[in-house]
């Protein structure tokens, strides 16, 4: 029997269900690896940043920089990094130091870095004198190429950044490239290679088309040999995320581009260079409705190949795939003109299929308020099992109902791994624990071995189930949750085990 005083659940979820709270430190680990500050179901952009901002000042700064260091480099998240980063540059500018490099490792990463701290949102409105330092010494490091590509975006661009900074010019050179991105009238013959052709190529278009960044010439007149020029040197992200401009301006008019850029795209070394993440495919995959079919096969493939890399798991599995209606939330939240076509039903259906990829004698148990009947398809390939799954999408959510299930049939497998939002209200009942607690007591009963995950998508501070040896509540939908889930399947500790992962960062 589960000790009551020890596991009542004494907070409420965003149904006004009963659920526990996650402690501090792993309320900002899931806040970090699933937040995007853009509104969800559930929670708007405002709140999920005062929840992060909160979480920060329950925690050692420490673990805010490991933290931050984590999301950027083992979930590649934009956003929540660079906001722990302007917190550490309010309240811990030694941390902040750090930690500057590894969570700041592009342009773009810059000036969002920048922007967050003069947003005034972060207890600031200025850089002040230690951030204004890490800024100049990145920029005067950073190589012409780095900087080039920084040239694209804005609020702020670069030029606003260098004139905020005023970094020092190691060369005649550096100086011209930083009066160029502000702005200024400089002898060309100073500039980048890269900045020299695109000035020849503006007077005549008749020369090769200059390896910078496609958006610097998107404005100039093209012609389809340019866009075919354009995505023949293409990088794989640039090429992936690219796709349907790249129909729109007839590249794929040309069959060889078809073929070239259809074999880049299920390249495994340039996959795994790229850092692809099969939820980044998946989006892909959905938006390229009106390329080649052997685009969206070679996609296919490439997310096979993705998930190919997923460690596998130890034991026999039971994954529980939330198709509730509140998974039909984008998983990166509600963006004005930017929103993604990926839901979090879409992820987590991909998530099952990625298990069934390593291990096909796992169990998959579509739920809302009830398990849903489910035969899975004949293909081998993880997008078409991820697309059944996810066309499953509709009612209420009860967590409790897969384990349920299992308690009805008899079976204990030794991991069930529910991938949800974890707001549970169907099965809310009286008594200390949850409904998915009691569930788990009666399956641990058969098989004192087995091991619950509860993978939450979405940037919510509670759970069904309170961490244990046997517990572990975890976030996110990029490759770092999978690292985190095989340990656990190895024995590690769920009460630890995605908090001992942050704290194995080194500072």
């Amino acid at each position: 029997m589960l000790n009551a005083k020890l596991y009542a659940a004494k907070d409420l979820n965003l149904e006004g269900a009963r659920a526990h709270r996650l402690d501090a430190r792993q309320t900002l680990a899931q806040l970090a690896m699933t937040g995007t500050l853009n509104d969800t179901f559930y929670v708007d952009a405002a709140s999920q940043l005062d929840a992060l901002l909160a979480a920060c000042f329950e925690v050692a700064p420490s673990f805010v920089a490991k933290t931050a260091v984590y999301a950027r480099q083992h979930g590649r998240m934009k956003d929540v990094p660079v906001v722990l980063l302007a917190w550490l540059a309010s309240f811990d500018g030694e941390m902040c130091a750090k930690v500057f490099d590894r969570v700041v490792d592009s342009g773009a990463q810059l000036r969002n870095f920048v922007q967050a701290l003069r947003s005034g949102l972060v207890a600031r409105k200025s850089l002040g004198s230690r951030p204004k330092r890490l800024v100049q010494s990145w920029l005067e490091r950073a190589s012409d190429e780095t900087l080039v590509r920084a040239m694209v975006g804005n609020t702020p661009s670069l030029g606003d950044v260098i004139k905020m900074v005023h970094p020092r010019a190691a060369s005649v050179e550096r100086s011209a490239l930083y009066a160029h991105a502000i702005g200024k009238e400089v002898d060309i013959e100073l500039l980048p290679r890269a900045l020299r052709d695109l000035d020849a190529f503006k007077r005549n278009p008749r020369l090769p088309v200059p390896e910078v960044p496609f958006q610097m010439l998107t404005a100039l007149p093209l012609t389809t040999q340019h866009w075919i020029a354009i995505a023949r040197h293409a990088s794989y992200t640039m090429t992936r995320m690219n796709l349907n401009t790249f129909a729109r301006h007839g590249v794929f008019n040309e069959r060889e581009m078809v073929k070239t850029i259809a074999a880049r795209l299920r390249n495994e070394r340039s996959i795994r260079q790229a850092k692809a993440f099969p939820y980044q495919l998946l989006t892909t995959w959905q938006a390229t409705t009106n390329v080649p079919p052997q685009i969206r096969d070679a996609l296919g493939d490439a997310v096979d190949i993705a998930v190919a890399n997923v460690p596998a798991l130890k034991g026999t599995i039971a994954v529980a795939v939330d198709v509730s209606g509140s998974m039909a939330s984008p998983v990166t939240g509600y963006r004005r003109g930017a929103t993604t076509s990926t839901r979090c039903v879409d992820v987590a259906g991909l998530m099952a299929a990625s298990v069934l990829a390593q291990c096909p004698g796992a169990l998959v148990l579509p739920f809302n308020d009830s398990v849903r009947p489910w035969l899975r398809t004949s293909s081998t390939r993880v997008i078409d099992n991820a697309t059944a799954l996810a066309a499953m999408l509709g009612g209420g959510t009860a967590v409790s109902a897969p384990i349920e299930a299992l308690n009805r049939l008899g079976v204990a497998p030794d991991m069930v791994l529910i991938v949800s939002d974890n707001q549970s209200w169907i099965d809310d009942r009286n008594g200390h624990e949850t409904a998915t607690e009691k569930a788990w007591a009666k399956l641990k009963a058969r098989n004192s071995q087995a091991r619950l995950v509860c993978l939450d998508l979405q940037p919510y501070a509670n759970t069904q189930a309170k961490s244990a040896k046997d517990v572990l509540n975890v976030g996110g939908f990029g490759d770092a949750v999978w690292e985190v889930l095989a340990a656990f399947s190895r024995g590690e500790s769920g009460k630890t085990a995605w908090t001992q992962a942050i704290e194995r960062v080194e500072l």
